[in-house]
């Protein structure tokens, strides 16, 4: 087992921005100054324009300057951890050599095409800029926070932005260059400050959950125009956990923390304009419905096996839910978990120490 000592992971951060350097000359997005015309698109109107922003209210307990106060480096600077610009898919009969059955991958379907994104791939660039059901979007994974959160992106491109808040990957857009924490999905500086991204669900799971459930996917390749050792993670390993992801270590002091559950327990989160809330995922896993309320309002939680997966529906009229099976009853009417006859919400999988850090007045639903 590596070794998961805070020092040794800081080291793993800086060690990733170093192998960031090779291959740079491939970099399909800018290079140098992102602000530039020439950053990787074929549209001059590109330096003017972000990605589209939604009109949305989500929780912040946060002032932006207090936000810009803590920020800090991750180690490489802008564009040090390159994104994927032009990602690269095989069929799912025929994936990448390294990626095994158990290997945790992103899953996205939109308008009904589908595509996995390893882990073990995203973890060297953390972002993909990809089309996917005809949508320009972006695929976003933090490894220090175990975040995988999709945003659209319009004519714009997301990057790393080498800066990290609450552990957790600021990101930046190559049309205005709005700094944008990936959790927030907040703009905290430069020409979209204040303003929200939109967002679509990202699915974690495993290549063999995602293929099962979706045999047409495609999924990512390591042809990304860069050099890195795919299959081999610099924090550590999911399959089976170790390093950075089993240690109680962090390499950066939340801006809050909570000792109620493990500081890297997985929570399925969600936020929206009656707060945040989470659901211990091992909670879930077990009573496969799991029901509270924000702002007075019930929600609930239901557990979608296939894909080892949670889903956050708001639920106003307090509606009964119950398992049947791998079916949901919904007042006595059979769905599947991922379409129930109420309001869905974007739920994500976060380390318990970075959803509670960014909304420390949480709700938890147990």
């Amino acid at each position: 087992m590596r070794d998961s000592s805070t020092t040794n992971n800081r080291s793993r951060r800086y060690v990733l921005g170093s192998s960031a350097a090779v291959g740079l000359a491939a970099l399909a997005g800018c290079l140098g100054n992102p602000g530039s015309v020439d950053c990787g698109t074929d549209d001059e109107n590109a330096v003017t324009l972000g990605p589209p922003t939604a009109d949305r209210s989500l929780p912040q307990e946060y002032t932006i300057e207090e936000l810009n106060d803590a920020n800090l480096s991750g180690g490489p600077g802008q564009d040090g951890i390159p994104s994927i610009d032009d990602p690269q898919f095989a069929p799912s009969d025929d994936p990448p050599e390294n990626l095994n059955g158990g290997d945790p991958v992103f899953g996205v379907e939109l308008n009904g095409d589908a595509k996995a994104y390893p882990q073990y791939n995203l973890v060297w660039h953390e972002i993909v800029n990809d089309v996917v059901g005809g949508k320009s979007l972006a695929v976003t994974y933090c490894p220090l926070t175990g975040m995988a959160q999709g945003f659209y992106r319009g004519e714009s491109e997301l990057g790393v932005s080498g800066r990290l808040i609450n552990s957790n990957l600021v990101m930046f857009d190559r049309g205005t260059e709005t700094w944008w924490p990936q959790i927030l999905a907040l703009g905290i500086r430069g020409l979209h400050e204040g303003e929200y991204l939109e967002e679509f669900q990202v699915v974690w799971t495993t290549w063999d959950r995602w293929r099962e459930q979706y045999p047409e996917t495609v999924v990512l390749t390591e042809n990304t125009g860069h050099i890195r050792n795919y299959g081999d993670d610099p924090y550590g390993e999911y399959n089976p956990q170790s390093g950075y992801y089993e240690s109680e270590n962090t390499l950066f002091s939340p801006l809050t923390t909570d000792d109620r559950f493990p500081m890297k327990a997985v929570v399925i989160g969600a936020r929206n304009t009656d707060g945040a809330m989470a659901v211990p995922k091992d909670t879930l896993r077990e009573r496969r419905v799991v029901e509270g309320t924000m702002s007075e309002t019930p929600y609930v939680t239901v557990y979608d096996e296939p894909l080892d997966t949670g889903y956050v529906y708001r639920n106003p009229a307090d509606r009964s839910v119950e398992a049947d099976g791998g079916r949901v009853l919904v007042d006595g009417d059979s769905y599947d978990p991922a379409a129930l006859s109420l309001e869905r919400e974007i739920g994500f999988d976060a380390m318990w120490f970075a959803w509670y850090g960014y909304y420390p007045s949480t709700v938890v639903h147990e």
